[in-house]
């Protein structure tokens, strides 16, 4: 999927696909931001801390785990 039409409603609404909305984290409520270069416009979603939090991953040895825990 790397180009789909979309429709505009009578006051400027952009109307979405929900495989669209799905495949980048569009949801009732949460944020996006929109940025005009030329003629185009670009939305993109603004992750909720939730899902920041949820995506954080930390690999950490023994060894480096003990000594942050000292640092601490």
């Amino acid at each position: 999927m790397s180009e789909i039409v979309l429709r505009v409603g009578r006051r400027g609404e952009i109307y979405t696909r929900r495989e669209i909305r799905e495949r980048v984290g569009i949801r009732p409520g949460g944020l996006i931001k929109a940025k005009v270069e030329g003629r185009r416009l670009i939305i993109e979603t603004i992750p909720s801390i939730e899902d920041m939090l949820s995506q954080t991953v930390v690999e950490l040895s023994p060894s480096e785990a003990e000594k942050l825990s000292e640092e601490a």
